[in-house]
């Protein structure tokens, strides 16, 4: 067994995405080879419905797949094959855009104002790029949870995990996504194949990962006595955490629990270009959507 060393740690950053939706970005728009398969990563969450109800209106995707999860309020989505629904807390929603849609997302918040979800895009291969468009839509009451015997609870998304398979599946990455929660002061292992290209997203709570012996947490610039001083803090809200190769990753949960998304996936090492939400392999790809987004010819018809 060999603990996965820590790659990078680094806070999400706040960004304006949709009509005006303010959200923290874990990663996206980098280099694609980092984190390959994975694309981009969005939290958004806020408690004042003016930062999120304007939402995402209709906008096209082509050649990748996206997973939106949902832990507080709903979201209405909408797309143009007819396919309509609404996400509500612990729902989720697997997107295979392949060869072109045009989809909307509109946050709608709770009773007391609150959103917040989590939106993953995920790269397809060069021979699904063109496949015909998908949806997954799953209910919270269907994805498993299990309890451990030290109080961890694990959510399993897409994938298989002590024992549990999540709902989603037929997703190119053959991803595996987790939602973890250590209770305070327990330290978890977890295995990862070694394949695999892996993150952690850390959202409540504080926790410490193990960088192969030694516990790693995230460099941050605080201010002490009045200067700015580099300190390593505890993993908490809103951090990223990259792993290299290995087959485990450990966490020791601060004095508050930890909870995280441990998401990892099969790198699919193929050149990517690029155009917000269109990803495909050559310019010449690229340039071909933005043509069939002229002429109308974007959608293509079901088989």
């Amino acid at each position: 067994m060999s603990i996965r060393p820590i790659l990078e740690s680094r806070r999400a950053m706040p960004t304006m995405e949709g009509a005006g939706v303010k959200l923290h970005r874990a990663f996206g728009f980098h280099d694609p080879s980092e984190l390959d398969p994975f694309l981009l990563f969005d939290d958004f969450r806020n408690e004042r419905p003016d930062d999120y109800l304007r939402g995402f209106p209709w906008h096209p995707h082509r050649g990748i797949e996206t997973i939106t999860y949902v832990l507080a309020g709903t979201v209405e989505h909408g797309d143009s094959l007819g396919n309509k629904g609404r996400l509500g807390a612990g729902d989720v929603q697997w997107m295979t855009a392949g060869s072109g849609i045009m989809h909307q997302e509109m946050p709608l918040g709770n009773a007391k104002g609150q959103m917040h979800g989590f939106q993953l895009w995920a790269n397809l291969p060069s021979g699904l790029k063109m496949t015909t468009p998908r949806y997954q839509d799953v209910k919270s009451a269907d994805i498993p949870e299990i309890t451990d015997d030290d109080g961890t609870v694990v959510r399993v998304i897409v994938g298989s995990f002590w024992g549990k398979s999540g709902p989603v599946d037929g997703i190119a990455a053959d991803p595996q996504y987790l939602d973890i929660s250590v209770p305070p002061g327990v330290r978890k292992t977890f295995r990862i194949d070694t394949y695999r290209r892996a993150f952690a997203y850390v959202f409540e709570g504080t926790g410490r990962f193990s960088d192969a012996s030694r516990p790693q947490g995230v460099l941050l610039e605080k201010e002490v006595m009045g200067e700015e001083v580099n300190i390593r803090d505890m993993s908490g809200d809103r951090t990223l955490i990259r792993f290299g190769t290995g087959d485990e990753v450990t966490v020791q949960a601060g004095d508050k629990g930890i909870r995280f998304l441990l998401i990892s996936g099969a790198p699919i090492e193929e050149p990517v270009a690029w155009h917000g939400p269109i990803v495909m392999n050559t310019k010449a790809e690229i340039m071909q959507a933005m043509t069939d987004l002229r002429n109308g010819t974007f959608i293509r018809p079901a088989h």
